[in-house]
């Protein structure tokens, strides 16, 4: 009996992300064509094929979307750059991706955004998916360019998409705006999976963010895919709290949901400025006992790190 879909094609297959969801794409169709700028990872999976293609170059990409009728693209420089940096892998690999997929027929991209896209509104405002665009940078600013490329192929095309602005995903959350931003490896392998096996979707915006007790961004339209989050970063907020610096109101970088990417100079690494606010790898606050074992969560059994 075949999968739900004939052929998925993931792009940026090698990336942290990329990496985490194979299985789950795998387990979704006949064939998995998973893509990326580097060499294959070491163990492919039984209906996995790698190509290695370079999704800036429009030519590489148009011959991989030929039978499938899902497209997962992650493939981008994960950080801010100078623009000339980000103008092919981040830019153009997103036209690449739609053009592609609409002259082969695929039905749908799920594209891996991100929080950058709405990065200078205040954590404080309670914004949902419909929030204006408020790109931190210009790695923000693509997200922006590629969810309005979703939407133009959906209203001239007929072509569905759904874009996942994906927070902080770590193995665990990394420092004290993690409380509110953080999201699983679980609970992206659920969205995602969520985002394939949609009946219909049309131009669709989600964020991809745990079930985070503090977390700053209304995610109700996210329901229609059912998608239904489970860990909560603030199992780890008194090891987070724990010799943190007091907080300063006068730091946007607090204060902006887009967190340090709100403040650094553009061209300049974002990724870099989170790294340096981060503690060491904190255990839960309580640790979970034997009877409790149905509410241990899955991911600590997972190997890994986005960074």
């Amino acid at each position: 009996m075949g999968k739900l879909h004939k052929k998925i094609v993931l792009t940026g297959a090698c990336g942290s992300l990329g990496m985490e969801i194979r299985a789950t794409l795998a387990a979704l169709a006949d064939e998995l064509v998973s893509v990326d700028i580097a060499d294959a990872p070491e163990t492919l999976l039984a209906n996995e094929t790698f190509v290695k293609a370079d999704c800036a170059n429009f030519d590489e990409v148009l011959p991989l979307m030929e039978g499938a009728n899902m497209a997962v693209h992650f493939a981008s420089i994960p950080d801010e750059r100078p623009f000339e940096t980000l103008l092919g892998p981040n830019f153009l690999s997103s036209y690449n991706a739609w053009e592609a997929g609409h002259r082969h027929g695929v039905q749908r991209v799920i594209y891996a955004s991100s929080v950058h896209a709405v990065g200078m509104h205040e954590n404080s405002a309670g914004i949902d998916v419909d929030a204006d665009h408020a790109p931190d940078t210009f790695y923000g600013l693509a997200k922006c360019f590629s969810e309005d490329l979703g939407k133009l192929y959906w209203a001239k095309r007929g072509m569905e998409s759904v874009h996942l602005r994906i927070f902080s995903c770590t193995k665990v959350p990394q420092n004290l705006r993690a409380l509110r931003t953080w999201l699983s490896f679980d609970d992206l392998r659920h969205l995602v999976e969520r985002a394939v096996t949609a009946t219909t979707t049309g131009f669709a915006v989600v964020y991809g963010i745990s079930n985070n007790d503090r977390a700053t961004v209304n995610n109700v339209k996210a329901a229609f895919l059912g998608y239904k989050p489970k860990d909560n970063a603030e199992n780890w907020a008194e090891s987070l709290f724990a010799g943190a610096p007091p907080a300063d109101p006068s730091d946007r970088a607090q204060l902006c949901i887009g967190g340090p990417f709100a403040t650094i100079p553009l061209g300049e690494s974002g990724v870099a400025a989170i790294n340096a606010m981060s503690a060491p790898t904190p255990e839960p606050a309580t640790a979970p006992q034997p009877d409790d074992a149905k509410k241990l969560p899955s991911f600590l059994t997972k190997k890994g790190m986005n960074p």
